[in-house]
């Protein structure tokens, strides 16, 4: 049943004409804003402030908030340090500039964090909006301090303002917190656009209801600069089926004749970020049969336009510790996706062409070591290993390459792929296509499924593979059609090579490229 529950906000201050190393490490170590990254998958640099305070050092690249304003993808993000010493907020917002998405600048912290007494002593996902001249950024705030939450809401949706997307100014007579009904614990990520259908603002909000069920709640208003936003029924709630605990993240954007709802998840048994489709911004939503835009070491996946193409934006996660076994962790290097609308109005994937194009220095792949069941024929290897594991294994190619391929699978059981971190004692990480479950997986050198994303696939037919590797991220593409983002600590310094397990494979065209 839809209600309707008008929240009223203090009114909103008058100025507001407006609305309310080593490889660990991709990216250079540089102090101020306004300096070049040389990295395709960059992480914010360290002692960003010039200052000797630990708080300053090293961090890594969180959710990721993207507009495109004249010409430029102006790329906020969560700021996470690699130290947080005791007393300090966190995940403050910080900016990268880029035009062509493959060269970036570092532009430093635009939202700082609050006190232990404000709303925003941690800071979480928002967005930007353009409100007249107006720019408008409501982003998450979260506060657990004990002594705050014995009469506060843990998180609630804040907002700042800007003339010139670089000097915020945080309104702080805005807030707002779960209605009643929802979980005032988790509300957040508020997500804003121009509903050209309502002709009014639109904001969802990542909640739960009193329930414990995930919903992404919507909230509309005509003014942003009243502070008068209306509660609305949700946009999207999880099925029984699905039994999301939280959808995070939330974005919605047309493509040609559909409407796409994105958003991540975190707690189920396919983790990653999620998308659903419709005729109309007002839905019934559907699920397409692969709904994973990624696998689950690419996160929080966002989008922009730049008025052609659509990139969705997401973080590429560390492990903890920082090897190869180590666990998932929160935050890394941003990766960026271009999408693509296939036939039937599914998403696809493949990487942007600025960065295919910064390759393009052909290098050769030097053989380390081939098992007796592989053949070279003129660059094309063919491996034969039904009985017995296949792998021809190559010298190190460095920080940063491209791989191309073309890969055919003889048969209908078995796997094939690539391996990476190969060293003297057999370890290596392994990605590859399991032709039987139909996936794409990528396991670890304890032959630990890490992530995986769904693909049929077909005996006797080829499959173009590109792989772009920098650092410790290992990001496959297919066909231009799918993605699966990896991190493979060790991965620039060792042997990486080809493997067929109970399976015959031939891979054609292997060519390896570098920046010139």
């Amino acid at each position: 049943m839809k209600y309707k529950n008008t929240i009223m906000m203090a009114s909103i201050f008058l100025s507001l004409a407006s609305c309310s190393q080593e490889d660990t490490y991709v990216g250079g170590s540089i102090s101020g804003g306004n300096s070049e990254i040389t990295s395709i998958y960059p992480v914010p640099p360290s002692q960003w402030m010039g200052a000797d305070d630990p708080y300053y050092s090293a961090g890594y690249t969180g959710d990721i908030m993207p507009f495109f304003d004249n010409g430029k993808f102006h790329i906020y993000f969560l700021h996470d340090a690699q130290n947080k010493p005791a007393g300090k907020g966190f995940h403050d917002i910080h900016e990268y500039i880029s035009t062509d998405l493959v060269h970036f600048t570092y532009e430093g912290q635009m939202i700082p964090f609050g006190k232990t007494t404000d709303p925003d002593f941690a800071i979480g996902t928002g967005s930007v909006v353009k409100v007249g001249n107006l720019y408008c950024f409501y982003y998450t705030g979260h506060n657990e301090t004990p002594a705050f939450v014995q009469s506060n809401a843990r998180e609630s949706v804040l907002c700042a303002t800007s003339t010139d997307l670089k000097n915020w100014t945080k309104v702080p007579s805005f807030k707002i917190t779960a209605p009643a009904g929802y979980y005032n614990y988790d509300f957040r990520d508020p997500h804003v656009f121009y509903n050209e259908e309502l002709k009014k603002y639109s904001m969802l909000v990542s909640t739960q209801t009193e329930g414990r069920k995930a919903v992404l709640l919507h909230f509309t208003s005509a003014d942003p600069a009243s502070g008068k936003w209306d509660v609305q029924t949700p946009i999207y709630a999880t099925t029984p089926q699905e039994n999301y605990l939280m959808m995070e993240c939330a974005d919605i954007f047309k493509m040609g004749n559909y409407w796409y709802l994105m958003f991540s998840e975190n707690w189920s048994g396919n983790k990653g970020t999620h998308y659903r489709m419709a005729a109309s911004i007002n839905g019934p939503w559907t699920t397409p049969e692969n709904d994973i835009i990624d696998g689950e070491y690419f996160y929080a996946g966002k989008t922009a336009s730049d008025g052609g193409k659509r990139y969705v934006f997401g973080w590429n996660a560390r492990k903890t510790p920082e090897n190869d076994l180590g666990n998932k962790d929160w935050a890394g290097n941003m990766v960026i996706h271009e999408l693509i609308q296939n036939s039937d109005g599914t998403l696809g994937t493949q990487a942007p062409q600025k960065v295919k194009d910064l390759f393009s220095k052909k290098i050769t792949a030097e053989v380390d070591k081939i098992s007796e069941n592989v053949t070279i024929n003129n660059g094309n290897y063919t491996l034969s290993g039904v009985t017995n594991k296949a792998l021809a294994t190559f010298k190190s190619i460095g920080k940063k390459a491209k791989i191309t391929a073309e890969v055919t699978l003889g048969n209908a059981n078995g796997i094939s792929g690539f391996v990476f971190h190969t060293n003297d004692s057999g370890s290596y990480y392994k990605i590859v296509f399991d032709i039987t479950k139909g996936k794409i997986i990528g396991y670890n050198s304890a032959s630990q499924e890490v992530t995986r994303i769904p693909f049929q696939f077909q005996t006797n037919t080829k499959y173009a593979v590109e792989i772009i590797t920098e650092g410790s991220v290992v990001v496959l593409y297919i066909n231009g059609k799918a993605a699966l983002t990896n991190r493979i600590y060790g991965r620039d310094k060792n042997k990486w090579g080809l493997i067929a397990e109970g399976q015959n494979t031939v891979i054609s065209n292997l060519q390896i490229t570098q920046p010139e």
